[in-house]
């Protein structure tokens, strides 16, 4: 990865840390780039049983670099096109294939296309003070990296149709009270706290964490008699992992049980 960039994994929790605070980290297509790669690593490797992505500085993710874009992609419909899908729409592509849990440490300000990206988090922190806008509509432009189809999700129709056309501030508090994001934490306690929740779910039965993700993920695109095939089948599988069997073992033990992700 490139000092833009910045990635770890210990203890089986990857963070991917976005590093040019100096421009509120707005991403350049080399950025946005090893994003997308991080994430698909983050997939393959099965070390990594959960990620988190946060920036450095007082933002999360200012959207995209224009100067560091160029002006070539804003000239041609077909060359902004090409440049959204080959590279910016590769990092929520990448996490909607990734079945572990992803989550969202947002230090600072998410707007515009960072805040696209935020809510790529299954779950979302905060830190007090963070502030949160879709800009796209004082530009005359609609969200570029999967914000209209994620908003309506996490925070219903009427009340992102809001977000998307007002393009006005939310803050932390707000943020919270509307589902936004999960929960608010003091800034100095954000990575602590988003990391606790990391370690707790690299610890825990993965093979379930995963299945989980699937169902909940495919739900939205299931009708409920189709849910529960999968589910018999999903759990049968869950019920044959050592992960099961320890739990049951301690238990009986009254003791916690040691998961090992097989």
């Amino acid at each position: 990865m490139s000092q833009e960039l910045l990635f770890d994994q210990q203890d089986g929790v990857a963070t991917i840390t976005l590093n040019r605070p100096e421009l509120l980290n707005a991403f350049t297509p080399s950025m946005i780039d090893a994003w997308a790669e991080a994430l698909r690593e983050c997939a393959r490797d099965e070390r990594c049983k959960a990620v988190i992505v946060t920036g450095t500085g007082r933002a999360f993710c200012s959207g995209g670099d224009t100067k560091a874009m160029g002006k070539g992609a804003q000239e041609q419909a077909s060359d902004q096109k090409a440049w959204l899908w080959e590279h910016v729409q590769q990092v929520p592509l990448a996490a909607a294939a990734l079945d572990k849990p992803l989550l969202s440490a947002i230090n600072g300000l998410a707007v515009g296309a960072g805040l696209d990206l935020a809510l790529l988090g299954d779950l979302r922190f905060c830190a007090e003070g963070a502030r949160f806008a879709e800009t796209y509509v004082k530009m005359g432009l609609v969200p570029g990296s999967g914000g209209a189809w994620l908003l309506p999700r996490i925070v219903g129709l009427s009340k992102a149709l809001e977000i998307l056309w007002l393009g006005e501030w939310i803050e932390s508090g707000e943020a919270e009270r509307i589902g936004l994001v999960n929960k608010v934490y003091p800034a100095d306690q954000l990575m602590p706290q988003v990391m606790e929740v990391a370690l707790r779910m690299a610890s825990g039965p993965t093979v379930a964490t995963r299945m989980m993700k699937r169902l909940a993920v495919s739900s939205a695109a299931t009708d409920f008699k189709t849910h529960l095939d999968m589910v018999s089948s999903h759990l049968a599988v869950t019920a044959s992992t050592a992960d099961h069997r320890e739990a049951v073992t301690a238990r009986a033990e009254k003791r916690s049980p040691v998961f090992t992700g097989r």
